[in-house]
Parts: C-alpha cells; sequence; structure tokens
C-alpha cells in the first residue's frame, strides 16, 4: 500500500514537472492579449473639445456634443465584430430593456467602434438594428454609433483604459467588454464590467455620475443606502448608512414629541394665570 501511494505521488511529481517544463507555444503567449484588457483609471478625464467623430449620418461631431447636463454610458466595440461586441452589444441592450431609464431623458450613450476602417454606413445600420430590437421610442435620440480615425480612436480608448489590438492571425481585435459610465464633463466615474448589466447597478453608477442631479427623491436614496464595493465591482447594500439615518429619525421623532408634551403641558398652565388674575 505505501509502495503504491510511493509511485503514485512520484508519478503525479513526473506529470506537474514536465507540465511546467513544457514551453508554451508562441502563438498562445499573451503577446496580444496584454494590450487588449482594460485599466481603471477612475477619475481620468476626457479632453472633450480636442475630440470629434462621425455620427451615423456622416456628420463630423464634436464628443462634446454628447456631453454637459447628463452622465454618459461610453462603451467601445466594432461593428463587423464575430464574437465579443455582439454578446456584449445584446446584452446590454438585453438590460436596457429592463432599466426604466431612457437614453436620450436621463443619459446618454455613445457606443464607439474601434475600427478606423469602419464608417457611418455601418454605424447606422448597426443603429437601426439595436433600436428596433430595443423598441423604446424616443431612444434614438440618445443612444450614438460613432466611427473616427485610428489616432482619435486610440487616444480615447487609452483615456479611459480600454485596451485593444489587432490579432493578425486571427483577424480581428482582441479586447474586453465593460461600461465606463462618465459624468456630464467628462469624467470616468464607474467602470462596470462583462456583457450583461444589473438594472440597479446601472441606475446606480448613473445616479453616483449625474452627482444627484437626476432621478426621483426615491431613487436618489437609493444611492444613499449603497456604496460601490471595489472588490466585488458592485454597488453593495450600506447597513450603517442606513442606521444611521434610522438613528437621526429617531432623534428627530422624540424631539417633535417632547416639543408636543411640552407645549400641552404649558398651555394649561398659562391659560390658568390669566383665569387667576
Amino acid at each position: 500500500m505505501q509502495r503504491a501511494f510511493r509511485y503514485s505521488f512520484l508519478g503525479l511529481l513526473v506529470f506537474v514537472s514536465t507540465a511546467l517544463a513544457v514551453e508554451v507555444p508562441r502563438e498562445l503567449k499573451p503577446t496580444v492579449l496584454s494590450a487588449a484588457g482594460i485599466v481603471e483609471r477612475l477619475g481620468a478625464k476626457i479632453d472633450l473639445p480636442s475630440f470629434s467623430f462621425k455620427d451615423e449620418s456622416g456628420t463630423l461631431v464634436p464628443l462634446a456634443t454628447y456631453f454637459g447636463s447628463k452622465p454618459v454610458i461610453l462603451n467601445f466595440v466594432y461593428f463587423e465584430c464575430p464574437n465579443l461586441c455582439s454578446a456584449m452589444l445584446n446584452g446590454f441592450m438585453n438590460s436596457l430593456k429592463r432599466f426604466d431609464w431612457t437614453p436620450g431623458d436621463q443619459f446618454e450613450i455613445v457606443t464607439v467602434s474601434i475600427d478606423p476602417r469602419e464608417g457611418p454606413a455601418l454605424a447606422a445600420a448597426k443603429k437601426a438594428k439595436y433600436l428596433a430590437n430595443y423598441a423604446r421610442p424616443g431612444a434614438e435620440k440618445g443612444w450614438h454609433f460613432l466611427t473616427g480615425t485610428e489616432s482619435e480612436l486610440r487616444r480615447l480608448a487609452s483615456t479611459v483604459g480600454f485596451g485593444y489590438q489587432w490579432d493578425e492571425k486571427e483577424k480581428q481585435y482582441m479586447h474586453s467588454a465593460g461600461l465606463f459610465v462618465m459624468t456630464p464633463d467628462g469624467t470616468l466615474s464607474r467602470l462596470l464590467y462583462g456583457i450583461d448589466f444589473n438594472a440597479k447597478q446601472l441606475k446606480l453608477s448613473l445616479l453616483e455620475a449625474s452627482r444627484g442631479k437626476i432621478g426621483t427623491v426615491v431613487e436618489k436614496l437609493l444611492l444613499y443606502c449603497y456604496r460601490y464595493d471595489p472588490n466585488s465591482r458592485t454597488y453593495s447594500f450600506y447597513i450603517s448608512k442606513i442606521m444611521q439615518a434610522g438613528g437621526a429619525l429617531t432623534v428627530l421623532i422624540l424631539a417633535v414629541w417632547l416639543g408636543l408634551y411640552w407645549r400641552r403641558q404649558l398651555v394649561p398652565t398659562a391659560y390658568s394665570k390669566g383665569e387667576t388674575t
């Protein structure tokens, strides 16, 4: 039994050492992937006046056109992407369907193609496809599909930390997926990773980016009850704030009750003094 165990253990060591000694093929080394990730640059600010892109109609539009009064969800794709981009846009659109806010009303969406070879015709076709599926009246004025030059695209992506790289072997761009939630002045407020986004997380990130300038009173209170957890990269229920608010409310109720009680005690005394005189 011991001999069998010894041989098994030695066999495992040989297997592990052999596996570690195997050289990773050149094509599998992360030379391309290393440049295709997302670097968190929260607080980075886009120099809005220095950027211009073509919209779906082919008009050269300053990027600042989509900023100024509302938070902006910025995302990077390319329209002829065979894999991740379509999954991300489909997931994002499905998230928007579960979201009671509408692009153009409370926020803007700017979808930028990272492929400089793509032009307004592809942007217009992609916008028409997703708006038809989204089927939300008025959304067309708030969801923008843009194309641009290589230098402009690289500079914008680099500002917010979005990395991408052309893979010559696969003939496609390697990149990650996520949403960049921007403040109205173009500052990166929050990053949401993945291809499907919780409606509450979207709302909280936009409330935060707007600094309380959008949403109802109840929706603004949601932001008070939640805070962003950098470890899970989501908004988590913040119980201590609830306790603080509950304590303050208790003190307020007690103060009002005491005030009414003392008033009832003082008023009869005043009347009794008036009768005796």
